[in-house]
């Protein structure tokens, strides 16, 4: 049975065409993984599938009575919420019945014997409703999910306006996971959760025997809970059955076939031009050739898909640095409260550090009381000589409404337009995206933007807090691959093991210093 239908979908920004044509079916209990390069449209894609956005041509039509689940983490969290209300939020439908129910016992107070009849067979109904759905056992719900992803180390009568983005995220993932809908949607979930939540998370997908749609360059994680891929590439949305890397497989050899097809064909329309421009003046041949030149207009030409850009990221050396690049003094990191212990910690010239542990422990903390960008409790930072620090930030919250070019070259104003644009397209971004506000672009093309304002400057440090978040896979190899080849030192905050362990020298688990309990 047809959960959702998509039909001759077609949507653009300005001349620039995200999708042409698309139709898509999803069916009952299909758990599909929707993949492309940054900016090919996946998350337009769900924004107009849950009536978000409106398509410039095309259907959209779920089938009646179905519950649609989007985890979409621009989503306004209500100040003097606490964490637990946040997330008994998923069960407001039951609530209600709750209070409809409460409502029929103070009409049978004073009612006739007819009456009483329809309202004990009405209040039956919801009674039966709320049994079915655990509604008697909310709370042990609600702590069962909010222990898997980690947040009731976080406290849950806090504040959800006090939380980390990450925390916050972990909140709408799980108010998403307890209303149990029919089919989720899941745009980048794995962004902002360590790795024992994304570890949760999976075998919870694994056994969810609803159907879902997600959107995840976290390949690993992306194999382990999907089993139809539908990929998207200039303007196109093509199904595979299987994982990622059975998809990556049947997509080589799909396109190794089309290439030799062209070839084929390039060849067929050069040897029919020819014969057609030696043949056409002569009286003798001109019927042949004028044959071969309708062959030649008749001909179904194969057109290769336009190859997207790879990035190119290669860090710029400064001047080595001192020795030491820092040391902290009995350091307390927080910012009402303290989040660590007094950490006595040291980094030296040439060290590649990766800062693991839970959210909201106090990684990002403590890499801002380092920096200097944040007061700490107590204690003190010592620094080296000769810094020249590249410091990528996890979060940007101030709306960019700048170009790219005009957003680089404020950076470096002493570019010409033509070496801003060619540094934007190394990063692996195309003319239209270059010539785009930064805030229309996708949140892997903006990384794109930033990490290009660090390349072409010159450092000798690398600060870097969550880089991967939101990159695709092309991108993602290609930093790796700048990181191990950088020559100074590096300071990375990630969540994914197997883009961090053969980049990095040394492993701090800020569990070990954190003031939290686990």
């Amino acid at each position: 049975m047809s959960i959702l239908t998509v039909k001759n979908l077609s949507h653009g920004f300005g001349d620039r065409v995200i999708f042409e044509n698309v139709s898509f079916r999803l069916l009952k209990g299909e758990h599909i993984g929707l993949i492309g390069a940054n900016g090919e449209g996946k998350s337009t894609f769900m924004n107009i599938i849950t009536n978000n956005l409106e398509p410039d041509e095309g259907d959209v039509t779920w089938s009646k009575n179905v519950r649609v689940g989007y985890l979409d983490q621009h989503t306004n969290l209500k100040k003097g919420t606490s964490v637990r209300d946040a997330l008994k939020e998923a069960f407001s439908y039951l609530f209600d019945m709750e209070e409809q129910m409460n409502k029929i016992c103070d009409q049978m107070a004073d009612c006739d014997e007819d009456t009483m009849t329809k309202l004990l067979e009405e209040m039956g109904t919801i009674q039966d409703i709320l049994t079915n759905n655990d509604f008697y056992m909310i709370d042990a719900k609600v702590e069962e999910v909010a222990k898997g992803l980690g947040l009731l180390d976080v406290g849950l009568e806090k504040d959800v306006t006090d939380l980390s983005g990450g925390q916050r995220t972990k909140i709408l993932l799980a108010k998403l996971l307890l209303q149990k809908p029919d089919i989720l949607l899941l745009d980048e979930p794995t962004n902002y959760l360590d790795e024992v939540h994304i570890e949760w998370l999976k075998r919870y997908l694994q056994n969810y025997e609803n159907a879902f749609i997600l959107i995840s360059h976290d390949i690993p994680f992306l194999n382990s809970v999907i089993n139809l891929i539908y990929h998207m590439e200039n303007g196109d949305l093509n199904r595979y059955v299987g994982d990622y890397d059975e998809f990556r497989a049947v997509y080589e050899v799909k396109k190794q076939q089309k290439e030799a097809a062209y070839r084929k064909q390039q060849q067929e329309i050069s040897e029919l031009k020819d014969f057609v421009a030696r043949n056409k003046a002569r009286v003798a041949t001109r019927n042949m050739a004028m044959s071969r030149q309708k062959k030649l207009d008749k001909m179904d030409v194969i057109e290769l898909d336009r190859e997207k850009p790879k990035p190119e990221f290669n860090f710029k050396p400064a001047r080595t640095s001192g020795r030491l690049i820092f040391e902290t003094k009995d350091l307390v990191i927080g910012y009402d409260e303290p989040l660590s212990r007094p950490l006595n910690l040291k980094m030296e010239r040439g060290q590649k550090i990766a800062l693991v542990g839970a959210n909201g422990i106090g990684k990002t903390t403590l890499l801002k009381s380092i920096l200097g960008h944040l007061k700490p409790v107590s204690g003190d930072v010592e620094k080296g000589d000769i810094q020249r620090i590249g410091y990528f930030e996890q979060e940007i919250k101030e709306k960019n409404d700048k170009t790219c070019i005009e957003d680089v070259w404020e950076v470096f104003p002493g570019y010409t337009q033509y070496e801003i644009r060619a540094a934007l397209a190394k990063c692996g971004l195309t003319t239209k995206h270059i010539e785009s506000k930064v805030f229309v672009l996708s949140g892997g093309e903006q990384a794109k933007v930033r990490l290009c304002k660090i390349i072409n400057d010159e450092t000798n440090i690398l600060v870097l807090d969550e880089p991967t978040n939101h990159l695709d896979q092309d991108a993602k190899d290609e930093l790796k691959r700048a990181l191990k080849a950088y020559k100074g030192s590096i300071l990375l905050i990630c969540h994914e093991p197997e883009f961090y362990t053969d980049v990095v020298t040394d492993v701090w688990n800020c569990e070990d210093w954190t003031t939290k309990v686990f």
